[in-house]
């Protein structure tokens, strides 16, 4: 309940602009709304009982007040909206499906993936769910497909599948996934991929990727493919400032993020020095670094890191590198641009990780 609203209140809410008093009746001091134990406070009032909030407290009128609020009519004051005295009772039916229901709005789903329950992602896009419904590691929810999106699924993963699919059209999964979702007519809940432990991982060959807050989730799909065609054993990135697994991730990946483990590591400085005591060769990518040279490195095992755009590797990411090193730019047109994006430099670098002499 709100005390009355008096127009003729002075700086402090009072009539008389005097201060503003406790429920004792005193001016508010630091123990505002606490009695004294063995005293009343004025006006016949119980003292409040032990532990009692300081907000409930402040919510309640003094005496003088509620009885110049029945004398005469209380104005509502600019803004306000009636209420009425008790909620009516909700409609009963039956209960909400978070993987279906977007609220009384139909507003849009989260862009993120889609507006799956907690603990679950919508992968989407033909090859993201067919390599998703050929892993066994998946733990899938729900699979929709359009007729068109069946038969491509069909083409790439045959039957028996997994689980059995839900016929949908188009409007259906746009209002799941997002109108921006290239999803072909393909959708599939699931929750997200474990990684095994890394040092499992590594007894598989190939060389290990390292994304030093490289934060777009197309652009770390990307990566992954790439990551899958060269035959690299495993791409970390930061717990932090880095993607989520993602609908939008995972199309870019095209099917790697099945092949190849994504991990995330908490300190990417500490993650090197790990490396390295695994017997990997830390190179650093970078335009001001040595030319990178896949030959030079034929008999080293290579962790290779790579920066964000823009920043690209911070300092102690840097000095924890054994070495730094550039793509090889031909003479004369170093100029026309100044730097690859991210996902193209880690392709171009892996194929020269993997060129021998």
């Amino acid at each position: 309940m709100k005390p009355p609203n008096d127009r003729g209140a002075g700086k402090h809410g009072g009539r008389s602009g005097a201060p503003p008093r406790d429920r004792q009746g005193g001016p508010r001091g630091s123990n505002y709304g606490a009695a004294p134990q063995g005293n009343r406070p004025q006006g016949g009032r119980a003292a409040a009982p032990a532990g009692e909030s300081e907000n409930r407290l402040r919510l309640t009128p003094k005496p003088q007040e509620t009885r110049s609020a029945e004398s005469r009519p209380q104005e509502p004051r600019r803004g306000d909206t009636p209420r009425p005295a008790h909620h009516a009772p909700r409609p009963q039916g039956r209960p909400a499906d978070p993987r279906t229901d977007f609220g009384h709005h139909g507003g849009p789903p989260d862009r993120r993936g889609g507006d799956a329950p907690k603990g679950s992602v919508w992968l989407y896009g033909v090859h993201a769910v067919a390599a998703a419904l050929a892993n066994p590691a998946r733990r899938l929810r729900r699979l929709l497909l359009s007729e068109e999106a069946e038969a491509a699924v069909l083409a790439q993963f045959p039957q028996p599948w997994p689980m059995q699919p839900e016929r949908t059209d188009r409007a259906r999964l746009e209002h799941i996934i997002g109108r921006d979702a290239v999803h072909q007519g393909a959708a599939l809940l699931t929750d997200p991929l474990t990684p095994p432990p890394l040092a499992q991982v590594l007894e598989r060959p190939g060389p290990v990727l390292v994304l030093d807050q490289v934060t777009d989730p197309r652009n770390v799909g990307a990566i992954l493919r790439s990551a899958a065609a060269f035959g690299a054993a495993a791409v970390i990135t930061q717990e932090r400032n880095a993607p989520d697994e993602t609908g939008a991730l995972a199309k870019a990946a095209s099917g790697a993020l099945e092949k190849v483990p994504l991990f995330k590591a908490v300190n990417i400085s500490r993650t090197l020095v790990a490396l390295k005591a695994a017997g990997l060769w830390c190179v650093g990518l970078d335009a001001g670094g040595t030319t990178l040279s896949g030959p030079g490195l034929s008999d080293r095992r290579i962790a290779l890191v790579l920066g964000a755009e823009g920043e690209g590797l911070r300092r102690l990411t840097r000095e924890t590198c054994d070495v730094i090193a550039g793509l090889a730019v031909p003479q004369g047109h170093a100029s026309a641009m100044e730097s690859l994006n991210v996902s193209a430099a880690a392709a171009i670098a892996l194929y020269e990780i993997q060129r021998k002499a």
